[in-house]
């Protein structure tokens, strides 16, 4: 990988793994179906004169958008709202991986490689430490809605497969249009048009940062940049970068929120990380650039 794109590709990293600490400033001031919906509004709106129609079928960008968009971030932003915090969130969000690999073997047919197999054993004992953790101060219920956020991931990655979008930017951009709507209509029914109303009335500049930083930076310049570096290389170098995130997310919370990290947290973060790297860790083979990869479509974040 060049110089340059290697930069590019750390950038990301951090981009994606600050994220979830910017989330948790989002909610601190609106409501997470309504910060959800904002941030997807203003990834969309500007962008869609700009660039155009997406280059794929309109049942893959739908689809998209409502197991990415709608299901996986609004049930990831619920969770963080009911007291999961940044770090954690990042980590237990890359449990996608495993529904990835799974959901591939079950609706694409593809024959698992041992490594995927012992990478999902690993990666489900770390997130099975992580529930077992007495000293967890997040509640279960809300953390058991993070690794649903994950299952939706991971089917989104699997219609992502089917699409083989061209240009990823484009297509991100269509799949943010299109869970607009419902975020709102959502946001309305179970937040309430006063809660959100008030929202909006007293959001303030680290509210509007917040929004900004998600919508822009970590999903047009995220994806955009993600997507370039998966049409300059192959995705067994690209993929692999996406095992930093979660590490970034959680150093990030521990610097600028404090997040503390007890001893069985960081041995399951490591068994995680571990099992991540053996599901899209592969030994490279002369072909050409792939955007399809299980796992590969990760850290948009949030």
């Amino acid at each position: 990988m060049k110089p340059r794109d290697l930069l590019l590709a750390l950038a990301v990293v951090v981009v994606w793994g600050i994220n979830f600490v910017v989330i948790e400033v989002g909610l601190e001031g609106m409501p997470p179906l309504l910060l959800s919906a904002l941030r997807f509004f203003f990834a969309a709106v500007p962008a869609i004169f700009l660039l155009g129609k997406p280059r794929v079928a309109w049942r893959y960008v739908v689809g998209v958008g409502l197991a990415l968009g709608v299901a996986k971030f609004g049930l990831l932003f619920i969770a963080m709202d009911h007291g999961v915090p940044a770090g954690l969130s990042s980590l237990v969000l890359q449990s996608q991986v495993i529904f990835t690999v799974l959901f591939a073997i079950a609706v694409l047919r593809e024959r698992p490689r041992p490594a995927q197999i012992i990478g999902i054993v690993i990666a489900c004992v770390g997130i099975l430490l992580i529930v077992l953790d007495r000293k967890l101060s997040a509640p279960l219920g809300a953390l058991a809605l993070v690794i649903v956020a994950a299952g939706f991931w991971g089917v989104s990655n699997t219609i992502t497969r089917y699409a083989k979008p061209p240009d990823t930017l484009r297509f991100m951009v269509w799949v943010s249009a299109v869970a607009v709507v419902p975020l709102l209509i959502l946001s309305l029914l179970t937040e309430g048009p006063k809660a959100d109303a008030d929202a909006i009335r007293a959001i303030d500049l680290s509210g509007i940062g917040a929004i900004a930083y998600l919508a822009f930076v970590a999903t047009l310049f995220g994806f955009g940049v993600w997507g370039y570096l998966l049409r300059q290389y192959d995705a067994s170098t690209v993929a692999p970068f996406s095992l930093l995130v979660p590490v970034v997310g959680m150093s990030a919370a521990w610097v600028l929120r404090g997040e503390t990290v007890g001893l069985q947290q960081a041995i399951a973060a490591v068994l995680v990380i571990g099992g991540m790297a053996c599901t899209v860790i592969r030994r490279r083979t002369p072909r050409a650039p792939q955007t399809t990869e299980s796992g590969v479509l990760v850290k948009s974040g949030a």
